[in-house]
């Protein structure tokens, strides 16, 4: 299941549509070919988890061979942007082989909401594996209808806890209500349950989970090297947002917004309210940002510290500089096609995932530099 060595670099099978690919300071090399993937992460053996959203997920090596979908996934509520989301492992993977995954999950009355699930992954001779002893250790409050906005992106920082992104649902007022975590932030302990130290900790509920509030569509988050937690959503119309996520804030969606809402409706600007968190740096017009990923490696060394956010209708890499807690982009790359997700390889190339367009499926390509 490797991809075709006829692939043209910058093309995508189906659209026809090619990148600016002489501008690029990299050579993006196909690897692999898949169905609608939406996130990965390495393996300390090297190889990749990857999922993609109708349900499936691979082992996939970084040679490109695609093993059968893993038995063990939990039921997916497929649709809309619903489906199997992010995969990340436990900081103590290569001791006790906990995997998380993210995926929408459906409810009573044709309601929905994301689930967070954990279990072991047993790999086997074949280059295979399943999961077992799958649990949920965390959803989306309350569900709702509609299949958008689940935002479930995952990370771990140095200390061992999981922070998660936790979408709007399209709701718009679940990110400012308290007693919803929709629209936050969270901030949890490896198995799901709620740190004592958390800003809003004594209330109890699922008001003790939050983090940080006010977020409309949260689709990336990475720590940098300092340890800051950095947040891209998705605005509006417009209004694309990188965020610096600091404990107990309140970042203003809907109440601000650098976007409008689709009808058209106007939303006011961050700098009309003062007292809401503002972003560290706006796309307008939108770039629809998709993943982020923190680059620590040595392959690229000027851009050791930069943020990458893929860009989906923009088909764009563009790329962030990061000082303390400014931000500003630098560079975006035509890409040519939707790109979903970003992680650094093991020996620091970069690795993206480009989103399925047009019945292509969406590949996994490999960054490495020109010379």
């Amino acid at each position: 299941m490797k991809p075709s060595a006829t692939l043209v670099l910058g093309l995508v099978i189906a659209g026809c549509v090619t990148a600016d690919e002489e501008s690029w300071p990299f050579i993006a090399t196909p690897v692999a070919q898949l169905n609608e993937p939406w996130a990965m992460t390495f393996m300390p053996d090297g190889r990749l988890l990857v999922t993609e959203k109708p349900g499936r997920l691979l082992i996939v090596t970084r040679d490109g061979d695609i093993s059968a979908p893993l038995p063990g996934v939990p039921d997916v509520d497929y649709g809309g942007q619903g489906g199997l989301g992010d995969v990340v492992l436990h900081p103590d993977f290569a001791t006790n082989n906990l995997v998380y995954l993210s995926y929408a999950e459906a409810g009573d009355d044709n309601t929905r909401g994301a689930a967070i699930a954990r279990g072991e992954l047993i790999l086997n001779d074949d280059g295979g594996g399943e999961l077992i002893s799958m649990e949920v250790i965390w959803r989306q409050q309350p569900k709702v209808s509609g299949r958008g906005h689940y935002g479930h992106r995952m990370a771990f920082d140095d200390d061992g806890y999981l922070f998660i992104a936790s979408g709007e649902r399209q709701k718009f007022d679940p990110a400012q209500d308290m007693q919803m975590n929709l629209g936050k932030i969270i901030r949890l302990f490896d198995d799901g349950s709620v740190p004592e130290d958390n800003p809003f900790a004594d209330q109890g509920g699922v008001t003790a989970q939050i983090w940080s509030i006010g977020h409309r569509n949260p689709l990336g988050l990475a720590f940098d090297s300092a340890g800051q937690l950095w947040s891209q959503e998705m605005g509006p119309r417009h209004g694309d947002e990188l965020n610096l996520v600091i404990r107990g804030e309140n970042y203003g969606y809907p109440i601000v917004s650098n976007g409008n809402h689709y009808n058209g409706t106007e939303i006011p600007n961050h700098d009309t309210r003062p007292e809401f968190e503002a972003p560290k740096a706006t796309w307008v017009p939108a770039i629809s940002p998709a993943g982020l990923m923190i680059y620590h490696g040595d392959m690229f060394p000027d851009w050791k510290g930069n943020a990458f956010i893929g860009g989906l209708r923009s088909k764009v890499l563009v790329r962030v500089e990061l000082d303390g807690d400014t931000a500003r982009e630098v560079e975006r790359y035509d890409m040519g096609a939707r790109i979903r997700e970003e992680e650094q390889g093991p020996d620091g190339a970069i690795w993206i995932l480009e989103d399925e367009q047009r019945g292509s499926g969406g590949r996994l390509l490999k960054l490495t530099p020109k010379s």
